[in-house]
């Protein structure tokens, strides 16, 4: 076994050992004091074996890419690989929520008391709601908003005002949208990748992203949702610093804009995008117009929400407030400020701990790296610059499994560095098809 190749298995033992600890300390945790809010720490989950009609798929899926997947993202031409990451993505998301069944695993996730679909009846008139929104944000308001709700600016329940308005309605259909678009935030990654650090690295980093855990989480939450959108938007800006086209920039400032009123904890988004910056600055000086389309993009979405009567840093403020109110005020930032990181890589999976380790280490030695694989580790360790600057924040204690999934999409291409990618990639796969068929994770 070669040096590389061990250090590889130590990090995956060590990330395992963190998972172990999470769990064990956050029983005690919780079976003393009652203050972690979660049946199964450190997820947000209850302890329920199962099977389902999703569990043949599932397993299918899975074999299938371990066995084919490093291949076929190598031979398949480009844009078809493309298609087929969506396409797999798609199956493996969907036959994992099956193995709950269609109403528990996917018609019923975004209508229980939480979720954005308790409220698309109070969005009737929706200039005078935006107008009103901060004043439900608070418990003690009259009307207060569902967690969820409170907890995200108004574009986020208005996704699904919208869908409802267009016939779409119910939480079959929301869940739907939000497995399909949410699949597609592996194309982006693919996208942004290809575009920063070569189509070789992006072409190795595709299994991983297609048959990643995070899966589990994916579908049926909005947070795959926001995740997807978050990823096109630092896509964008990819294309738009790589081919220098003013259309790419405007494009992700609009997205950009619009992921912050999804999610105000997505601001760190900005964090990767601030990296693609980085590694574009040559052909940023060689144009720097490019910024006038990026910045008016940028400002679409705010001023449209801005001039409807929402006040983004004022409910910023009392979702703050909100927070403290309920169960985030009672759970320990001293369990979760390190329990959170389990969580992602109970959403990355055990391929990505060597992943970071060998970034980490292109770094170090990046003067004798090729380009292109220090132009990866950089855009991914601001991903991971991201999640720490989230947890450290307090502002996500628990849940992170779903919350988080807009940044551990750009975790995942550090498994373009490893070697035997087949046994990499049937970790993930154990992983994930353990955790969907032991535990009933909810939100």
């Amino acid at each position: 076994m070669t040096r590389p190749l061990l250090r590889d298995l130590y990090a995956a033992l060590a990330a395992s050992l963190l998972i172990t600890a999470a769990a064990l300390a956050g029983r005690h945790v919780q079976h003393a004091h009652h203050t972690l809010f979660v049946k199964w720490p450190p997820v947000l989950a209850t302890w329920d074996p199962h099977v389902g009609p999703g569990t043949p798929a599932a397993l299918l899926v899975a074999a299938a890419v371990v066995a084919y997947g490093p291949a076929l993202a190598a031979g398949l031409p480009w844009r078809a690989l493309l298609a087929t990451a969506w396409a797999t993505a798609t199956a493996w998301i969907v036959s994992l929520a099956l193995v709950d069944g269609w109403q528990r695993g996917v018609a019923g996730r975004l209508t229980t008391r939480h979720e954005y679909l308790q409220v698309v009846d109070r969005f009737d008139d929706i200039p005078a709601t935006l107008r009103d929104f901060t004043h439900h944000i608070l418990l003690e308001s009259p009307d207060n908003w569902p967690a969820h709700v409170a907890g995200h600016p108004p574009a986020a329940p208005l996704t699904f005002v919208l869908l409802d308005r267009l016939g779409l309605r119910g939480g079959g259909w929301a869940g739907v949208w939000c497995i399909a678009v949410g699949a597609t935030a592996c194309v982006a990654v693919l996208v942004a990748v290809r575009a920063l650090a070569g189509e070789s690295l992006a072409r190795r980093a595709a299994p991983f992203l297609v048959l990643a855990p995070a899966a589990v989480w994916m579908g049926t939450s909005a947070d795959a949702y926001f995740a997807a959108v978050a990823a096109w938007a630092v896509a964008s800006l990819a294309l738009a610093v790589s081919g220098r086209s003013a259309w790419w920039a405007a494009a992700a400032g609009l997205l950009f804009g619009l992921t912050c009123y999804l999610s105000y904890g997505l601001t760190l988004v900005a964090l990767i995008g601030a990296a693609v910056l980085l590694l574009g600055r040559r052909r940023v000086r060689e144009r720097p117009v490019l910024l006038l389309p990026l910045l008016a993009g940028l400002a679409v979405v705010p001023t449209a929400f801005t001039l409807a009567g929402f006040d983004w840093w004022e409910a910023y403020r009392l979702l703050v407030t909100r927070y403290h109110q309920g169960v985030g005020g009672i759970r320990p930032y001293g369990y979760w400020v390190w329990a959170n990181l389990a969580c992602t890589v109970l959403i990355t999976g055990l391929a990505t701990a060597p992943g970071l380790r060998r970034t980490g280490a292109v770094l170090l030695r990046r003067r004798a790296e090729a380009p292109g694989h220090v132009r990866l580790a950089v855009l991914v360790s601001a991903a991971l610059l991201a999640v720490l600057v989230a947890d450290l924040s307090g502002m996500s204690k628990a849940e992170t499994e779903r919350i988080w999934l807009p940044f551990a999409v750009w975790l995942l291409p550090a498994c373009a560095f490893l070697t035997r990618p087949r046994v990499w990639l049937a970790a993930q796969a154990v992983l994930a098809l353990l955790l969907n068929h032991l535990l009933l994770t909810g939100w």
